[in-house]
């Protein structure tokens, strides 16, 4: 069995540049407001959305892994 991940965009940071919509349309979509939200935030491990967080323009985009929270992106300094 694969990782799980938690994926959450900081809506605070994000300016509705939708990268990640068209990096990895299944799991981002825009809401009313403009800003990305994760389809499902509960997901296992995928490379599009791993190239979703790595390509938003603010890094408002977290991927931690479910149970320990450990940071998959972007990665603890």
């Amino acid at each position: 069995m694969g990782d799980r991940w938690h994926v959450e965009v900081d809506r605070s940071v994000c300016i509705g540049s939708a990268q990640c919509v068209h990096l990895a349309p299944g799991a981002f979509r825009l809401d009313s407001a403009v800003q990305s939200h994760a389809v499902e935030p509960e997901t296992d491990a995928d490379e599009e959305i791993l190239g979703a967080a790595e390509g938003c323009p603010v890094e408002a985009i977290a991927i931690t892994l479910l149970g320990s929270g450990e940071a998959v992106f972007p990665p603890e300094e």
